[in-house]
């Protein structure tokens, strides 16, 4: 009798984290994939550049950026840097996680820097939020994709 009670207890643990481990692991990969990104977004920037001082100030930026949906990404946009108009088109590349957060690194022309992005994929694919995360830029972006609904 005592090894039966142990017997049910060891399964009703075993069961109770199974379970536990599954909706986790749910909770993480919600089917996302460099896929997930495809199509032609527009997007808004805004923020700041804290360093290096001599190009310092206000920042914002508007555009349409199109990912592949392989990992490949181009844009064209206007920024405001400190009141300076400069217009620029982007090339670079991204990765999607399954819980849909992802990175990318872009290269912009003409000023030739290199950015690093983090951002999430919101709405039903339909958005991207994101913030650069290289030193010295405190920069936001939204993107919303030009003609909605989830593109398989």
């Amino acid at each position: 009798m005592k090894r039966r009670i142990e017997k049910t207890f060891t399964l009703a643990g075993v069961a109770v984290l199974a379970l536990g481990v599954a909706s986790s692991a749910y909770a993480d990969d919600k089917g996302c994939s460099n896929n997930s990104l495809r199509g032609t977004f527009a997007y808004t920037s805004s923020g700041s550049i804290a360093s290096p001082p001599e190009i310092a100030g206000p920042f914002v930026e508007v555009g349409t950026q199109s990912f592949d949906g392989s990992g490949n990404t181009t844009a064209t946009a206007t920024l405001s840097q400190d009141g300076n108009i400069v217009q620029v088109t982007i090339t670079g590349s991204y990765t999607v996680n399954p819980d849909c957060t992802g990175t990318m690194t872009v290269q912009v022309s003409p000023i030739d820097a290199t950015v690093h992005v983090s951002f999430v994929i919101d709405s039903n694919w339909d958005e991207f939020r994101a913030i650069e995360t290289d030193s010295g830029l405190v920069i936001t972006r939204i993107g919303r994709r030009l003609y909605p609904g989830r593109v398989i």
